[in-house]
């Protein structure tokens, strides 16, 4: 699993959901879509109806590959920040139960409301 007190996954950028699925399209529940997806160098994020994986790809050839699930029902609180004019990247903070912070840092122009607007539609059903 990613030590998430001390990295932080940054500099993520959109791209087509293609990149990732043939990585975790075997990680998906019946009934689970793929809604977003992020690339930092090697690493991404995708956001699922379900969850958020994080990919975390490892060693020189990349063969290793460590996947960790961060399911929306254990997100107790998010905030996000905006990109600036001298801050050229987006900030999302979630809190999780158990596990505490994760910080996710987006490229300037990425869709953060959107991303926030997906993970409010899943952390507020139950509201």
């Amino acid at each position: 699993m990613i030590d998430f007190s001390n990295k932080v996954l940054f500099k993520l950028k959109p791209v087509d959901n293609r990149s990732f699925w043939n990585m975790i399209a075997p990680l998906f529940l019946p009934g689970e879509t793929l809604l977003a997806s992020f690339q930092a160098l090697r690493d991404g994020v995708v956001f699922t109806n379900k969850r958020i994986i994080t990919i975390n790809v490892q060693g020189i050839t990349g063969a290793k590959k460590d996947f960790t699930t961060l399911p929306y029902s254990k997100i107790q609180a998010f905030s996000v920040e905006t990109a600036g004019i001298l801050d050229n990247d987006s900030e999302l903070d979630l809190w999780f139960a158990n596990l505490g912070r994760v910080r996710l840092e987006f490229t300037r122009g990425t869709d953060v409301a959107g991303i926030c607007r997906t993970i409010s539609e899943f952390t507020l059903q139950s509201a």
